[in-house]
């Protein structure tokens, strides 16, 4: 039987990780930065453990040799979507990537399993530059929501405890979860523009918070306390029922005040 150096062997796929992280939530940032909605919610990743690649390796009868052309998931990266309808607009931004090859697609969010599994997978291969050259893996991106997502994690979990041997009435229960946690998608879909609105506003909101509180310890660092008291009492007064009029009003007052202190902001 063939041996294989672990630690060596995951240096481009922890590599891929890094990348892949990086550049899938650069989507989200910028999307902030433009002020328009992104579809991304969060992304996370890992390489798959020794003793679980091993396992699947043995599963499927993979000689070591073989399992880094044969074994796609040994990188895997999940991109959340808060809505069902975000899937598709994920899938759209990684077809049309240069950076990576998309060898097929597994679509079980239209084409569930039997256990009440949702996701939709891509498998790719994308190139990592490494000192010696570029080394091309496969990895696989799951496209989820944070429904799914929460789902998925728990039959995982049991999958591991009952060594894939989950007993009926727990898969039952299991299956029923699913189907619910698919309802919650799709009554949150109903609702999806109250929900963005209100998640904009929380947005706007935050920054003019951030502001004001940036301007009241300017006030605070130049001696003037008093003035930096007076505002930090509205602001607190504010907090609970103050809407976005009266914080942006807040803020043009701060900063008014600390141009006629000639401090700079």
């Amino acid at each position: 039987m063939a041996t294989i150096d672990w630690k060596k062997f995951t240096i481009p796929y922890e590599q891929a990780i890094d990348e892949l992280k990086i550049k899938f939530r650069s989507i989200r940032k910028e999307c902030k930065k433009r002020g328009t909605y992104s579809p991304i919610e969060f992304v996370t990743g890992r390489v798959k453990e020794m003793s679980s690649l091993l396992e699947k390796a043995n599963k499927f009868d993979i000689p070591l040799e073989r399992i880094q052309y044969e074994i796609e998931d040994i990188a895997g990266l999940r991109i959340m979507c808060q809505f069902v309808d975000d899937i598709d607009k994920v899938i759209d931004i990684i077809r049309k990537r240069q950076d990576m090859q998309i060898i097929y697609e597994k679509d079980y969010v239209d084409n569930v399993k039997n256990s009440g599994y949702r996701s939709y997978h891509i498998i790719i291969k994308y190139p990592v530059n490494m000192s010696d050259g570029v080394k091309v893996i496969l990895a696989e991106l799951q496209v989820r929501t944070l429904a799914m997502n929460f789902w998925a994690t728990i039959e995982h979990s049991l999958n591991y405890k009952y060594k894939h041997n989950i007993p009926p009435h727990i898969k039952k229960k299991l299956k029923s979860a699913a189907d619910a946690a698919f309802r919650l998608d799709q009554e949150m879909l109903e609702i999806k523009e109250e929900i963005k609105d209100a998640q904009k506003l929380f947005g706007i909101k935050s920054s003019l918070v951030s502001d004001i509180m940036q301007n009241i310890e300017l006030l605070s660092s130049v001696g003037k306390s008093s003035e930096a008291a007076r505002f930090r009492k509205t602001l607190d007064s504010l907090i609970e029922e103050g809407n976005i009029i009266q914080f942006s009003e807040l803020l043009s007052t701060t900063e008014k005040t600390l141009h006629s202190k000639g401090v700079k902001n």
